[in-house]
């Protein structure tokens, strides 16, 4: 097993261009199956999801390959409508390619996604969804078997919680269905923004999105098309994170900023200077961090689940307390433990947690325990005294592109082994 070697106390300084989104490019990934023709995806990341997403499409019978940062798929060859096991184990993202099959294959056979254990993250909303526009979902021993034996019509649905995923299962599956679709009160991401304007390039007929009321007209063909990832806005709340835990200074290309406004207000509260421009973003951090009070994760626009616990590591040097509290989901609190082993002073009582910022951490050996959870040990590594060890690096590869070279551009002594 791999592992992270950081050696702490150093102040990052220098410049970073983010890398392509995680959670654009898979979803993007999976609508490829509905295109005539080869898709060319440019500025996607390197990640063990990406290849992951890969591996899927070219078991599905696509011609998938990767080159650098850019992913060309023909899925003119596409035969088969079952995920097997060991594929939907690897990653949460998995359960998208649903959508997509039954919208290309008229049927499709699949397990329970896996991924990162964050408590139950039920995939109900999407089957319901799914049933309402014409899918017939039997499950036997874990497995689903899904078949559209009217074909997939247009359907009115209403999503109790605004689901990412649900979303965008809603809208791979409707974009060649029959009628038209409306969901309300779906989920409003940028990353779901991006998708769109993805199918819209293919020749989709969506509107609304980034809105809470998505309409689609289904479309008898979409045609691939050359279209470029947006660029992370969680790895580069990441990057931030880090200076500011190490008191550095940074600047940040491939960005927008416009989508990371709720991260950049916190960042401001926490005393660091944010200037933004059309594309990049000039980042220092005050003589002290400030604690921010409530730091409460939201459906988009507000502060997102996915950078809480990195957030949570940089106030874990702030001057005073700061309540943090995770709504999406119950088990994403697990990296507290690796941040008490290091020195912090956190309290957790149930979906709250208390953190008392404290003057100085110090290494230790951890194990990551999810994606984000193990960014949020590579940041308090990197401000801490003495050595740390990240066991399980897997976990930080699924959304960070060789993070440890990244940080060293820009001062960090961390070495991967």
């Amino acid at each position: 097993m791999q592992k992270l070697v950081i050696r702490g106390g150093r102040r990052l300084e220098g410049e970073i261009t983010v890398q392509g989104a995680k959670n654009s490019a898979l979803p993007i990934a999976a609508a490829t199956l509905l295109c005539d023709g080869v898709s060319r995806l440019e500025n996607c990341p390197r990640l063990s999801d990406v290849y992951a997403a890969c591996r899927i499409l070219t078991n599905l019978g696509c011609h998938c390959e990767m080159q650098g940062n850019v992913v060309t798929v023909d899925a003119s060859s596409m035969h088969a409508s079952e995920i097997p096991e060991q594929f939907m184990c690897e990653m949460r993202s998995s359960i998208i390619f649903l959508g997509a099959v039954l919208g290309r294959m008229g049927s499709c056979t699949l397990g329970y996604p896996g991924g990162c254990e964050l408590g139950p993250r039920p995939i109900n909303l999407h089957l319901q969804a799914l049933r309402r526009m014409g899918v017939k979902i039997r499950e036997e021993n874990g497995v689903l078997y899904c078949t559209t034996p009217n074909g997939l019509h247009g359907a009115k649905i209403h999503l109790r919680f605004p689901s990412v995923g649900a979303t965008e299962n809603i809208l791979l599956a409707a974009v060649t269905a029959s009628g038209e679709t409306t969901i309300t009160n779906a989920a409003r991401e940028p990353e779901i923004v991006d998708l769109v304007c993805y199918l819209r390039a293919c020749g989709a007929c969506i509107s609304g999105e980034g809105t809470g009321t998505i309409c689609i007209s289904g479309v008898k063909r979409l045609s691939g098309c050359t279209y470029r990832i947006m660029p992370d806005r969680i790895v580069a709340a990441t990057w931030l994170a880090a200076v500011a835990a190490t008191g550095g200074e940074i600047l940040l290309r491939q960005v927008r900023c416009a989508d990371m406004a709720s991260i950049l207000d916190v960042f401001e509260e926490m005393n660091c200077h944010v200037s933004a421009g059309e594309d990049s973003i000039r980042f220092h951090t005050g003589k002290n961090l400030h604690p921010v009070g409530l730091l409460k994760t939201m459906p988009y626009p507000g502060f997102p689940t996915d950078a809480q616990a990195i957030m949570m590591a940089a106030l874990c040097r702030a001057n005073g307390t700061t309540l943090v509290e995770e709504t999406i989901f119950e088990n994403r609190f697990r990296h507290v433990d690796a941040l008490v082993k290091m020195g912090a002073d956190i309290q957790v009582a149930g979906r709250v947690a208390a953190v008392h910022g404290v003057k100085n951490l110090h290494g230790a050996a951890v194990e990551a325990t999810d994606l984000r959870g193990g960014a949020a040990m590579m940041i308090a590594g990197l401000c801490a005294s003495g050595e740390t060890i990240i066991h399980d690096v897997y976990h930080i590869d699924r959304g960070y592109e060789t993070p440890e070279e990244v940080l060293r551009s820009i001062g960090a002594e961390i070495i991967r082994k």
